[in-house]
């Protein structure tokens, strides 16, 4: 690396070229400005970032000690509460209170709908997800297996016509649910017709029975396009649907109506993400993933790529424009809002020293350098406000810390206070223990919290790591404790005054060829009062927004709202493994299958920088694998490894057996580097997560990861 001292920093010289070359012009801000205050946030928030780690580690050792001296929680919760209480683990509540953020886009506050999650180091990804606000209900439909495959309705190589129909028929069903006519089906229309009443425009439909209007008059909301391919604008819940008639295309050549497609709005929001998605472990990565985040916030970010044999340029969609019923304009965004998730406050990284020398946290280097680049926004937030989602914090006191460090931010760049909204990922134990007092630390500044399962199931393992055997992953799924966190995580942001003002997420559907199974799961997110759910792609944020039609996520906030909270001995409830119910093959096959994941995802992590991505599971079916999977597979295979039920050969064994088996599901790839019998960097990383699993901070696979990725890109 080629340090430039900057204000008392050593800076990388490709970070200081990107920050002063790309990111500064065109903004307020003058590259000594932003060097001096960002030399005075580090001076001033670095010592207590690593007190606020070694806080963590100094109650994960007294809590180890009580479960050392008591057994699990089940043996005395009561004792155990009172211990984390005296400890300073759990703190008091605070009083009642509703959330005080102003400046929030509707996307955020009133509208409800998809989330994605998208790594931002890969600029095609970043810009597919940024332009899946709008999303098409027939290809959806026709390209999984909503539609069932089989028999007459198998895809094949062309058009199939009768999967076509059935398409068609399944689309008018959803019509018929969220914009029904006075009388009839929409699957019985000849033709779509805009007709003046007055001063205004109403939507009416020819049937062979007469001509309907829609049963509210209300949800035709405007009308556009050409005169070769018309466009009618609908809305129901807030989210609009397109009727897209063109009788010229071979879709719309077919219907009655010459109807040839339906458009739905799909994913509201989507999170760029700069961390567990993302492998990003030197300045090089991090002028990447800065790069794409700005030209995401200033229109200008682009993709050429070869598809079909064709060189395609992708770039931000346009917001669309259309008449509304009283002949004026009408625009609608064409991009979901983009929020940016930074990483927590864990990592050092080498990108920028400090005076000593040291590392600076990384998470440091976020806040500053992804507000700076937001000061660009062009295209994005329609109120000035810079959404911040912040993962992997510790109870209140970190979350106030990451307040604090935004706060400073704000002075440092010239920004009225609060301008930072902060996203509360509800994803780690001790958050969730104490989430109103967490909401209560961020009450100015939150936009949303979120039930990230995935990691709150790695932490869950952790923290109780001594109290026993931790159950099988797919019976830990089915625990009271987890539906505990999710019902509290929705009732305190209700308490807190959330609805109408702010966001209440739910986690990722992580398989994502399986959408016939999301479609008959995930509506349960809305249902349970969530404003918005993570999904795996725009194709899923197409499909899941038809459940946010299906279900009136404010009314169900309003039925759940005086709901009792679960207490925390709920959400403390989850219990060891009885060892003599699983027999040798039994543990031997869970050790395996936590291998062969932990393997598949960390050689594309390590030897490719690949994030996140579909992985292949042990029986080759592929699921979105990032750091949060990998997190509770390591660490099962650390706990169970802690208390006996497998030994350090047979670890090994499993490893062994399951890099081949890895191997042999990546055979198709150029790039891959085969794992068996080669002891390859990725290998040895995989396995370290799993042997010195119970001693990695808060049982993170970041550290090894990072170190291990380091090593191969030095040696490349």
């Amino acid at each position: 690396m080629a340090y430039v001292e900057k204000s008392g920093l050593k800076v990388d010289q490709l970070l200081v070229d990107f920050v002063e070359q790309e990111a500064i012009p065109g903004t307020s801000a003058s590259p000594a400005q932003f060097w001096d205050g960002f030399a005075g946030l580090v001076a001033e928030f670095a010592p207590k970032n690593r007190q606020l780690l070694a806080l963590r580690d100094q109650m994960q050792h007294q809590i180890d000690e009580w479960h050392k001296a008591n057994g699990p929680i089940s043996a005395n919760p009561g004792g155990y509460e009172a211990f984390l209480r005296e400890i300073g683990y759990l703190v008091p509540e605070p009083a009642d209170f509703t959330i005080e953020t102003t400046g929030l886009d509707p996307e955020i506050s009133s509208i409800c709908g998809p989330q994605l999650v998208v790594p931002v180091s890969n600029a095609r990804y970043a810009l597919n997800a940024a332009n899946a606000r709008w999303g098409s209900l027939y290809d959806a439909l026709y390209g999984t297996d909503v539609i069932p495959r089989e028999g007459d309705l198998a895809p094949g190589k062309g058009l199939n016509p009768a999967r076509a129909a059935a398409v068609v028929k399944r689309a008018a069903e959803f019509l018929d649910s969220a914009v029904p006519l006075t009388s009839g089906s929409h699957a019985d229309v000849m033709g779509y017709h805009v007709v003046k009443e007055g001063d205004r425009r109403v939507l009416v439909a020819d049937t062979a029975a007469g001509q309907f209007g829609l049963k509210d008059p209300a949800a035709f909301a405007g009308y556009g396009g050409t005169e070769e391919r018309g466009e009618l604008l609908l809305q129901h819940h807030g989210l609009h649907v397109i009727l897209v008639v063109d009788p010229k295309s071979p879709i719309g050549a077919a219907h009655a109506a010459g109807l040839s497609d339906v458009i739905v709005e799909s994913a509201l929001t989507t999170i760029q993400d700069c961390e567990d998605s993302v492998a990003a472990v030197d300045a090089e990565d991090k002028v990447g993933v800065y790069r794409n985040w700005l030209g995401l916030m200033n229109g200008t970010l682009e993709d050429t790529f070869e598809k079909g044999g064709k060189s395609v340029t992708r770039k931000l969609n346009a917001d669309r424009t259309y008449k509304d019923i009283d002949g004026q304009p009408l625009t609608l965004k064409g991009r979901a809002l983009l929020l940016v998730r930074n990483v927590g406050h864990l990592m050092t990284t080498k990108a920028v020293l400090d005076a000593e020398g040291n590392a600076i946290g990384e998470g440091l280097m976020d806040a500053a350098i992804t507000v700076l680049c937001a000061l660009s926004d062009k295209v994005n937030s329609t109120t000035g406000a810079i959404y911040i989602v912040k993962p992997k914090m510790h109870g209140p006191e970190e979350v106030a810390f990451a307040c604090e460090i935004f706060g400073a931010v704000e002075t440092m760049l010239g920004l009225a206070p609060n301008s930072i909204k902060i996203g509360i990922m509800d994803e780690e134990r001790r958050t969730s223990a104490n989430l109103k007092a967490a909401i209560h630390a961020a009450r100015a500044r939150v936009f949303f919290i979120n039930t990230g399962f995935l990691d709150r199931t790695g932490d869950e393992i952790h923290t109780s790591m001594l109290a026993g055997p931790v159950l099988r992953k797919d019976d830990v799924k089915a625990e009271k404790w987890i539906q505990s966190y999710e019902d509290r995580n929705v009732l305190i942001g209700l308490a807190a005054g959330f609805s109408g003002r702010a966001q209440i997420g739910k986690g990722m559907w992580a398989r994502p060829d399986d959408m016939a199974a999301m479609m008959a799961a995930k509506s349960g997110h809305p249902n349970a009062g969530a404003n918005t759910a993570w999904v795996p792609s725009p194709t899923a944020a197409t499909l899941h927004a038809l459940h946010y039609h299906q279900i009136d996520v404010f009314a169900a906030q309003k039925r759940r709202h005086n709901q009792p909270t679960p207490g925390l001995d709920a959400l403390f409830s989850m219990p060891v493994l009885d060892a003599s119910t699983l027999d040798k093959p039994a543990i031997l096959r869970e050790l395996d299958n936590n291998a062969q994941g932990i393997l598949g995802y960390v050689v594309r992590w390590v030897d490719q920088g690949v994030g996140c991505s579909k992985v292949p599971d042990i029986n080759n079916v592929g699921l979105m694998e990032d750091r949060a999977t990998c997190r509770i597979s390591s660490q099962a295979v650390a706990n169970w490894l802690k208390h006996g039920l497998v030994s350090e050969a047979e670890v090994r064994a499993s490893f062994e057996k399951m890099a081949a088996v890895v191997d042999g599901q990546n055979a198709g790839d150029a790039l891959y580097q085969p794992m068996a019998g080669n002891r390859s960097i990725a290998y040895q990383a995989a396995l370290a997560l799993a042997l010195e699993g119970a001693a990695q901070p808060s049982g993170y696979t970041e550290p090894i990861l990072h170190a291990a990725r380091e090593q191969v890109k030095a040696l490349a």
